[in-house]
């Protein structure tokens, strides 16, 4: 069974962020910092600067943000794809959840980008993992659905789950073990 620690919540990284005037959500941060990974990015150090491509801006010492780093760097090495997104909670609206939802796979693929470079080395699962992520970054949430609607919800926000997963693997995990071999 996977000991992974717990993704801060949704509240405790929009009162970190506040402070720092950045215009990025909880969706976008955790988005941005997990396709920096995926992409083959350096976890640890000044990482905040990193995933929003901007060098200067500072680190904050804040316990969540980092729990937040920890907490995703863990889920994406664990072997048990406990991997989960950073979004709101299951009581805002569908119409706030699904922009979120689309708000994260934005930002996932410009950390991705970044770390990843122009070309990255991806089988064919990975390159369509990342083109339909590149679809739902252009989507938009426009209703407050109904019981079907929080399905697909659901459904998305699982495949998007496993396409992160799936990319990490392509990209960070097999650069890793492409270095291991030479």
């Amino acid at each position: 069974m996977s000991n992974l620690s717990a993704l801060p919540d949704w509240q405790a990284i929009e009162s970190v962020l506040a402070p720092l005037q950045l215009a990025v959500s909880p969706a976008e941060l955790h988005g941005a910092l997990t396709g920096w990974l995926a992409g083959g990015g350096e976890a640890g150090g000044a990482w905040l600067g990193k995933v929003l491509a901007d060098d200067d801006l500072p680190q904050p010492d804040a316990a969540d943000l980092q729990a937040l780093h920890d907490a995703t760097v863990a889920a994406l090495e664990d072997g048990e794809f406990g991997f989960q997104l950073l979004l709101p909670d299951e009581d805002a609206p569908l119409a706030v959840r699904g922009n979120a939802l689309f708000d994260w796979c934005r930002a996932f693929l410009g950390g991705f980008g970044l770390a990843a470079g122009a070309e990255p080395a991806l089988g064919e699962d990975g390159n369509e993992a990342l083109e339909d992520l590149a679809r739902l970054a252009m989507a938009e949430a426009d209703s407050e659905g109904d019981e079907e609607d929080e399905q697909a919800f659901a459904e998305l926000e699982e495949f998007v789950r496993v396409a992160a997963l799936l990319l990490h693997g392509d990209c960070a995990l097999a650069a890793r073990q492409r270095k291991k071999l030479h």
